[in-house]
């Protein structure tokens, strides 16, 4: 696997709980979260990702719909995160911290062997 599909993959896999997390600070509508990713994560989303996730989220009864009308020239579909919604952000934000931290206790045991694997390189020469 390529360094850039794995890196896709990683991308796709935390989208759900990226989406949640912006809405979770108060009701947003489509764009707002793609240029909120943007600024805060350099996740590039396309209009063409994001809303059927959107959608898929709303289904599964995290996110509620609403159209907004006045605020611009067209009706805006402002998402907010439901009860459920909230309950679910709550457990992906602790699985996440989970796995970060046993990803981070085996980067950091890699970084402490590296080392000693170099200095026997260097003895076996």
């Amino acid at each position: 696997m390529s360094h850039e599909t794995w890196q896709e993959q990683l991308r796709r896999g935390i989208l759900d709980l990226a989406i949640l997390l912006t809405v979770s600070e108060g009701p947003r509508y489509g764009l707002a979260i793609i240029q909120h990713l943007e600024a805060f994560t350099d996740l590039v989303v396309t209009e063409g990702t994001i809303y059927p996730i959107l959608g898929r989220l709303a289904r599964e009864g995290l996110l509620q719909a609403e159209w907004v009308e006045g605020e611009a020239s067209h009706p805006r579909k402002y998402y907010r995160l439901t009860r459920l919604g909230v309950k679910r952000l709550a457990d992906m934000k602790g699985a996440w911290r989970a796995f970060a931290e046993k990803i981070d206790r085996l980067v950091d045991a890699a970084d402490r062997a590296r080392p000693a694997r170099e200095r026997e390189a260097r003895d076996t020469h």
